[in-house]
Formats: C-alpha cells, structure tokens, sequence
C-alpha cells in the first residue's frame, strides 16, 4: 500500500499544476463537464435497468401496446413516474456520449500542449538537457530517451488519467446507484439457518475481491514489463533516426551489415520483451475472459431459484441480473482496467524519474534545489551518480568588469571518476588579441572550449567573461536546425531579424554564393551540405550575429589550409571589432593568431596552459 501511495502522490504532483495554471479556469470547466457527462451516462443506465423490467414484463405477458409504448413512446406505470421509450433514451445517451468523449478529447490536446511546454521549458532551462546528456548513471534511469518521454509518454499519461480517472469516479456512482436497487431485488435468503437479507449484494461483492486480487497476483509483473517495453522501443527508434542521420557516413564505411546487426540486436530486446508481455497477458487475459463470462450467467444462476419459485416475473429476472452486472463490474473496475493501470503506471514512473533527473540537472547549475520541482518523492531512483554530479556543481560563469575573458582557478574533470583535465587555470584573453589553443587530441581542449561557454557541468573554479559583451561560440560540427537554408544561416537568430541581403552577402563571402538560390528551401540541409560547407555556413553566422567574442573549436577542420586561411582573414576584415579564440590543430592555423596556447597533459595527470610562440617551428602533433 505505501508503494501506491508513493505512486498516486506521483500522478497528483504531475496532474497538480495544470489545474493550477494560467488555463486553471477552462481546465475545470471541461473536466467538471465530462465528469457530469458521464453521470448522466450513469443515470441512464438506471433508467434503462428500469426500463428493461417493464420491457420483459410486457413480453411475459404479451402486452402488444405495452411492448410499442417501451419502444417508441411512454409508457404509464401507474403510480410511479412514467417510463419513456427506448428510442427516446437511446437519442439522448447518443448525444451525451457524443459530447463526453469530444470534450474529453478537447481537454487532452489543452492538457498536453500545456505539459509539453511545461517540460520543454523544464528540460531546455539552465541547459538541462545537456547535463542529461552527460549522466554517467549506467542504468539512464530518468534519462534515456527524452524524446519518447515529451512526445509519447506525455500523450499518454494526459489520455489514460482521463479515461481511468473518469471511468473510475462513473463506477464509483455506478455502485452507489445500483447497490439499493440490487438489495431490494435481491431478497433474503436462508443458508444454514442463517438468513442473509441482500444476499446478491454480499455475492457480488465476494465475488470481485476475489477476482481482483487473482488478477493482482497474475498481473503485477506487468507492471516492470511495460516500463521497460517504452524503454526498448524508444531505443530502437533512436537507432533508426541515427542510421537516417548518418546515411552518407555508413555508406562511405561500407558499415551496412554492423549497422544491420545493431538494429537487429536492439530489436531483439523489443521482441524478448514482447514475449515476456505475450505470457503475462495471456495469463491475465484468460483469467479476466473467463471471470467476464462467468459474470454473465452467474446472476441468473443466483436469482433463478426466486423466478422458478414465483416470487419474481421475467422482467424481475433480468432487471436483477442487469443490476447485479452494474455492481459486479463496477467492484471489478480494477480487474477489467489491470492491463491499463500497469501501462498507466509505467508511464508515471518515467516521467517522474525523468522529470526528477530535469530537476537533479538544473540544482547542478544551481538555479534549482533538488527536490523543490514536482515530479516525484526525493531520492527514488536516483542513482549515487547522478546524485554526487548534482552535489559537485561545476564552473560558474562569473562577470568581468575590465572587458576581458578569464580563468579564475579552474578546475576540469572528467564525466566519469572525476580525472582532472585541467587543474587551478588562471588565464586572462584580452581584448582585441586573438588566440590559439592547441594541444594532442584527449587533453582537453574541447572541454575547455565547452567550459569557456559555461556547459561544462564536471569541475570548479570560474569563468569570467563580459556581461555586455556578445560571445559566439562554433562547435567543430556545427549544428544545422531543421527548415529551410535561410534559416539554418541565420540560427540562432529569427530568420525574420535579419535582412535577406545581409544573408545574401554572408554567404557569399564565405563561398557559399551558389547556394543562395536555394534560401527559401526547406531540405535535409545537413545531408545535403558537405562537411567543409556547414563549417562555411557556420562561419556565415558569425558575419550575421558580429559578436564581440568569437570561440571556434576545430570550426574550420574541414577545410583545406588555404581556404581556412580565406576564412580567417575574412573574419578579421569583416569583423574587425571580434576577439577569436581558437581550437585547433594544424600549424597554420596558430600562424593567424596573436598568440598561442598549449594544452599539455600526461596521461593521469591534470593538464596545464603554457604560452608558446605564435609560429611553430614544428607541428602540434595530433
């Protein structure tokens, strides 16, 4: 009982802040409006239960104007309230099932979009997502596959709390309004000498508990099954995204059959999975099929003795056979809903753990205390991993006042075991004097470069760079958005922001000038565009965005020495007010700066920054 607690607790802090939100109002006025729907639904079944005595009766006793009155019209009987006729019910329950499940459906959308964004904003904030990305917990709980989390789980989480939360509050309604009907239908009966007054009631009520805690017993594996059921899935399909993303890569590796193996591997998880869902579902399936039909004939098995006696009439048969199955399948709600609350638990229990690691990854930035965003009970699942990243913090980014860019004590480790990559920096880039960082490939230069831009979460010390001050920073794999080529030029600015003809001319001067054509194009930009050209696009935006700082890891790798040397000295013509800071390799590229750094390290051993000459004499070997 404590771990249902823990879980519906999970499903109130998830449900609890749209109903509290700036759509509070529309909120509560489309559920307030199925829940009464519903009710309604409720009522007419009851009238119905009613209904369908008077209908037998008139068939027992072959009553002709009886039996076209209980079709078509109104029936008086005599003293109580009149009965209307089928056709008129069956219009009106058409109508409000109609409208119930429109305006269910209507809050889903409102309800999703409103979680979506919630989490959107949850996981970009204080770059989340990033910090994420860089778990070192070996079993990802709450982390692997963010995507399939927003876009399925929350689909799904928003349709099935509607559907077992109303279906539950109409079966709750359900009982109470059947249960006095069935006891007064039901009569007494002697067992043993004891007499049972409502024996249906008390038969009913055996019945469900036991059919429900067989179907706990045989279903509860499920549970465990379907969370990792989401899991395999997800992963599968980020397989296949990649391979789409990657098409030109395994072609030229000729990595077809590896590629194949992957996938089959992975699929091969979804499919042992699967099976271990056939199994329990089949088990689950046979008991609850056969609990169903057995619910079917038992009530006229039990009532039978007071027909065949004359107590009861036929239409008294089956008005309480018909009230018996209310309160039957009303107390049997979680037998007949078992496959759907495991399904419906397992998606809870992802998107609290992922809405937990959000929360884990922004108090590591120290913009959120862990534990202070709902999205579950502090400290389950979480793994002494990602608990210690969220404790260790990582550099700050601090102000500088006298306009440069400074290391202040420094410190860089490593994601797993915590290695220092550099240790205690202190470094100042000055204004207006271009800089290259240079080094052997896995001492760190590019997380220095990620420090520098204040993503690096493993570490300590501070970087200080100008608040007033623009700093752009260019990834050696530039990072190409989807819509149209305009679009990818201008990123991170609106297309709408910045003038066609400044576009025009950017890419021109990058020597992208015959791409221009194609701005308005909405393509697979980054297949279609070589490795040298989405380092040119990205040089392009550097001439848009004129920063004030320009940091550049290896941005110009794929490109020739000559071409490298076009860019940079563009840079320095058409952005003579830019600072650059540079990662890079080649001995040319040190040549173009003002000054040069060496990142040095021994395996083991934290790295450290030392001044060398602007112009090698030899090589940085890579």
């Amino acid at each position: 009982m404590k771990s249902i607690g823990f879980f519906l607790r999970d499903v109130w802090r998830l449900s609890r802040p749209y109903f509290r939100s700036e759509e509070k109002w529309s909120a509560w006025l489309l559920l307030l409006s199925i829940i009464a729907l519903n009710l309604a639904m409720v009522g007419m079944n009851v009238v119905l239960n009613f209904w369908n005595r008077q209908f037998y009766n008139a068939l027992q006793t072959h009553d002709f104007t009886a039996f076209m009155q209980l079709l078509f019209t109104w029936r008086d009987t005599k003293g109580s309230l009149p009965m209307p006729g089928f056709t008129e019910v069956v219009a009106v329950y058409i109508l409000v099932f109609v409208y119930a499940t429109y305006l269910n459906q209507w809050l889903q959308i409102r309800w999703r979009r409103w979680m979506t964004g919630r989490f959107l904003d949850e996981w970009l904030a204080d770059r989340a997502y990033y910090r994420i990305s860089l778990t070192t917990d070996e079993q990802a709980i709450g982390t692997d596959n963010p995507d399939q989390r927003i876009s399925d789980d929350l689909r799904d989480f928003v349709s099935v709390t509607l559907s077992l939360g109303v279906d539950f509050l109409s079966n709750l309604v359900s009982i109470a309004s059947f249960v006095g009907i069935l006891w007064a239908l039901s009569g007494e009966i002697t067992v043993w000498g004891v007499t049972i007054p409502g024996y249906m009631v008390w038969v009913a009520l055996i019945y469900a508990v036991a059919g429900t805690w067989l179907t706990h017993l045989v279903g509860r594996p499920l549970i465990g099954l379907r969370f990792r059921q989401q899991r395999v899935e997800a992963d599968f399909r980020y397989a296949l995204v990649r391979l789409r993303e990657n098409t030109e890569g395994v072609a030229l590796y000729g990595g077809e059959e590896e590629e194949k193996g992957n996938l089959i591997d992975r699929f091969g998880n979804v499919i042992t999975n699967w099976w271990g869902i056939m199994l329990r579902t089949k088990r689950l399936n046979a008991l609850v099929s056969g609990y169903g039909q057995i619910a079917v004939i038992f009530p006229f098995v039990v009532a039978a003795p007071r027909y065949f006696s004359g107590q009861i009439q036929l239409g008294g048969l089956t008005q309480t056979a018909g009230a018996f199955g209310q309160v039957q399948g009303s107390l049997s709600w979680f037998v007949n809903a078992y496959g759907t609350l495991a399904q419906w638990r397992a998606i809870v229990e992802r998107l609290t753990t992922f809405h937990r690691a959000i929360v884990l990854a922004r108090a590591a930035a120290g913009h959120v205390a862990p534990g202070s965003v709902p999205g579950g009970r502090a400290g389950a699942a979480e793994s002494p991993q990602v608990a210690a990243q969220a404790a260790a913090g990582g550099p700050g980014i601090a102000i500088a006042t006298d306009g440069a860019v400074r290391l202040e004590d420094l410190t860089l480790d490593l994601p797993r075991g915590g290695d220092p990559l550099l240790a205690h920096a202190n470094l100042t880039f000055t204004p207006g004097q271009s800089v290259v960082v240079t080094g052997r490939s896995g001492s760190g230069k590019s997380t220095l470069f990620r420090a520098l831009a204040g993503i690096w979460p493993f570490g300590h010390g501070k970087v200080a760079r100008p608040a007033a001050e623009r700093c752009l920073f260019l990834p050696q794999r530039p990072y190409i958005p989807l819509g149209t080529l305009r679009h990818a030029v201008t990123y991170p600015l609106a297309p709408a922001v910045v003038p066609r003809e400044a576009v025009t001319q950017a890419l021109m001067d990058v020597g992208l000038g015959g791409l221009v054509d194609h701005l308005d194009q909405d393509r697979n930009w980054p297949q279609v565009l070589s490795g040298g050209e989405q380092q040119r696009l990205a040089m392009a935006r550097a001439l848009l965005v004129q920063p004030d700082w320009l940091f550049l890891d290896e941005a110009t790798a794929s490109l020739d020495p000559e071409a490298e040397a076009d860019l940079y000295g563009i840079l320095k013509s058409r952005l003579p007010g830019t600072t650059v800071v540079s990662i890079a390799h080649r001995p040319a590229v040190a040549a173009l700066h003002d000054r040069r750094l060496v990142l040095e390290r021994e395996d083991g051993r934290p790295g450290r920054l030392l001044a060398a000459a602007a112009s090698p004499a030899e090589p940085v070997r890579s």
